[in-house]
């Protein structure tokens, strides 16, 4: 199924090199794009200035620039006053090259036997299972749909990052995939995964058995809407951008429901923005099944896995849903695929989303109470504890001066907002002009 009938090992090996090279700029991602609040000056930081080194301020060679091989060439250090990069650059680049060759393999069949069967995005309701697509088709399609799930991937990674180090997902990160999103789905017409609308007529007649008959329209409805299936890239822009709104919608109504119930913010507005970016590229059913299901796993697990080795740092939400996200994709075909079973009953999915919205609320409600019995405050604020610079604190800070690095060269693209938050900024700031 590869295209120009190139050997496997030919085309892994330079989705290899492209990959790291790319993770080279999706450091400078990570690296830039918290520094700037609006959405043009992230995208924009991202061209200018030059890569150069945050400590001694000069320019990065272009031969030291050169992705994993520059990194270990100097022995993780700057050319010039030999400060030690973190050895997280090298990684991601390496890492990055690797996820463009995983998800080659499991996306693209290989070898003239391969079937399109065995690829990862491959169902019964998805476009590569389309009656009278050619076997040329088929490649093509197949292709094109790695490119685009790789963007996703990408962004994933960015986003995951700059959560996990600042606890923020900014616009520059997910509104241009977002976008790109909607567009790849338009184009490329018929949706990935499944149809925006379907489900399975034999299952509604069994349904009117049991429900009244005022609700008997719904069971008679098209399983399929025609001019969707005769306009395949209007059919690609309707289930990208009902994604977008499940996807978002989903996560804004949890975040406003939690904080009413919570008294507190229950979900960031990045994580909204993050889910609707999801939405766009695998369709509505399948970012519910992320947000609901496979993200949430994850959350679990990792949360069990760092107990035990008792790493402290708090990690947001925003990775497991990247993380979900990208293991539903790459195992669509597996696992997921087989939800049909449950998404099958068209119009019903309204009734059971408004009991499901019905019983989230009261078990909201029984949380709060269980951490109320269990002497948990609803809001750390509530515990009584205030934080006060004493004047042993002020000793203790003059003491201490061989310990105290300064903070704004060890991490001189910080996001300002997050010291502001800890109300560590003026001392940030007496540290620097010291």
């Amino acid at each position: 199924m590869i295209p120009f009938d190139l050997p496997q090992p030919v085309v892994l090996l330079w989705l290899f090199v492209f990959g790291a090279v790319i993770g080279s700029f999706l450091n400078v991602c990570i690296y830039r794009i918290p520094q700037h609040e609006s959405l043009w000056a992230q995208l924009r930081g991202l061209n200018h200035p030059p890569s150069s080194c945050p400590w001694c301020k000069k320019r990065i060679l272009a031969t030291d620039n050169i992705p994993i091989i520059g990194w270990i060439r100097l022995g993780g250090r700057c050319r010039f006053c030999r400060h030690a990069f973190p050895a997280r650059y090298a990684l991601i680049e390496f890492f990055n090259g690797l996820l463009w060759v995983v998800l080659y393999v499991l996306i693209v069949p290989a070898g003239f036997t391969a079937k399109i069967e065995t690829s990862a995005l491959y169902s019964l309701l998805g476009a590569l299972a389309q009656p009278g697509l050619t076997q040329p088709a088929q490649i093509w399609l197949v292709n094109l749909q790695y490119l685009y799930f790789l963007t996703l991937a990408e962004a994933l990674l960015v986003a995951t990052f700059i959560d996990y180090d600042l606890m923020i997902i900014p616009d520059g990160v997910t509104i241009p995939a977002m976008i790109f999103g909607v567009i790849g789905g338009t184009i490329l017409g018929t949706p990935a995964l499944w149809p925006a609308w379907f489900f399975d007529s034999a299952q509604m007649a069994g349904f009117q058995a049991v429900l009244p008959s005022w609700m008997h329209w719904m069971l008679t409805l098209p399983a399929d809407i025609p001019w969707l299936v005769a306009h395949p890239h209007w059919h690609g822009f309707v289930n990208s951008v009902l994604g977008l709104l499940a996807g978002g919608g989903i996560v804004w109504i949890v975040r406003i429901l939690g904080q009413w119930v919570f008294r507190r913010e229950a979900m960031g507005f990045g994580d909204v923005i993050l889910m609707a970016m999801i939405g766009a590229f695998v369709g509505w059913q399948a970012s519910l099944i992320v947000f609901f299901l496979v993200g949430p796993i994850c959350a679990i697990i990792a949360t069990i896995v760092t107990r035990s080795l008792q790493f402290s740092k708090a990690i947001p939400f925003g990775p497991y849903l990247s993380m979900g996200a990208l293991l539903v994709v790459l195992f669509w075909n597996r696992w997921f695929s087989e939800f049909h079973t449950f998404f099958d009953r068209g119009p019903l999915m309204l009734v059971v989303f408004i009991l499901m919205g019905t019983f989230f609320v009261p078990i909201l409600v029984l949380v709060r109470a269980i951490k109320r019995g269990l002497g948990f405050p609803d809001d750390p604020d509530d515990s009584g504890m205030t934080e006060e610079w004493t004047s042993g604190d002020q000793l203790t800070f003059y003491a201490n001066k061989e310990e105290r690095i300064d903070q704004t060269r060890l991490q001189p693209t910080i996001w300002p907002g997050i010291s502001t938050g800890q109300g560590t900024s003026h001392a940030n700031r007496w540290r620097g002009s010291r």
